[in-house]
């Protein structure tokens, strides 16, 4: 059964573990949506759906039509992610008083291994670096993504709604998009005689909405791709989550933090944040993303 990271840290008995794992999710509207399977063993296989099954009307002793889905078999595999925090012991002996130094060093690496699976998670590409995972920009089908132009163009509300309309079986979860792009479909919207509509979610956050879609910023969402001629371009990504859509993939016992100990040649302990983690994407028609987006 999928479970959400903020729904994971309830479950939880270590203090430092839910701190980390609310800091990871504050700063991450992916991490504060997204569900995540836990399986046993380094991998997943599993059949992608491509295209539904169809249905005809027929005559009395016509002859019936089979048709079903069809499917491209997938395997996602667990990577390792994380990062050591070192505390000095004299420093933590010392400035306790003042607040908890440990707790703060390992939620600020906690922070790192945040930023860095968000970046993989939009980025992520396994013939680049083989040590991660492959993100949904790799994982998107090719069929499921809308263009600005051959150059790329100034996004429009039509294309927006375009590429809101490539996912089937309801609305996105969230159109995630970069900073320079939420700021022009603001001014879009605006222009249009409208504002986007702003209401707090499950966190006491701020969020905006397009078409009762929320929308999620992302800075690992470049604005400096090339598409044609143009080398100002960006993508906005719309998605579904869930076990038939988009959905992480985590070891039994998810994000961990294991208190290595005391360090041999320095006088300072270590605590290591790790994650063995991944993302699968279930079904091609519950991810597109809209390319060639200029300022």
């Amino acid at each position: 059964m999928a479970i959400t990271l903020a729904e994971a840290a309830k479950l939880s008995n270590d203090i430092l573990l839910v701190g980390v794992i609310e800091t990871i999710i504050y700063d991450s509207p992916i991490l504060q949506l997204m569900p995540f399977i836990e399986i046993v063993g380094n991998g997943l296989t599993y059949n992608q759906e491509n295209e539904a099954a169809t249905a005809a009307f027929y005559d009395v002793g016509d002859t019936w039509a089979e048709s079903t889905p069809t499917f491209t078999q997938k395997t996602a595999t667990l990577k390792i992610l994380g990062g050591d925090a070192d505390v000095d012991n004299f420093l933590k002996a010392t400035r306790s008083n003042i607040q908890d130094l440990e707790a703060a060093v390992v939620q600020l690496k906690a922070k790192a291994v945040q930023q860095k699976f968000e970046d993989t998670f939009i980025n992520g590409d396994t013939t680049a670096d083989p040590k991660s995972f492959d993100g949904i920009d790799t994982l998107c089908d090719v069929n499921q993504t809308v263009s600005m132009g051959a150059n790329g163009a100034t996004l429009t509300l039509e294309k927006l709604d375009e590429l809101i309309d490539m996912l089937k079986g309801g609305k996105p979860d969230m159109l995630l998009m970069s900073r320079r792009s939420r700021r022009k479909l603001t001014a879009l919207s605006r222009a249009a005689g409208g504002v986007l509509v702003t209401d707090r979610n499950q966190f006491g956050q701020m969020v905006e909405f397009y078409d009762a879609t929320p929308i999620g910023v992302c800075d690992w969402i470049a604005d400096d791709k090339t598409v044609g001629s143009s080398e100002d371009c960006s993508t906005i990504y719309a998605l579904k989550f869930g076990e038939g859509a988009v959905a992480g993939l985590t070891s039994p016992g998810g994000l961990q933090v294991e208190r290595v100990g005391s360090l041999e040649t320095r006088d300072a302990s270590r605590t290591r944040v790790k994650w063995y983690v991944s993302i699968a994407a279930f079904n091609t028609i519950k991810l597109a993303k809209l390319i060639g987006v200029r300022d």
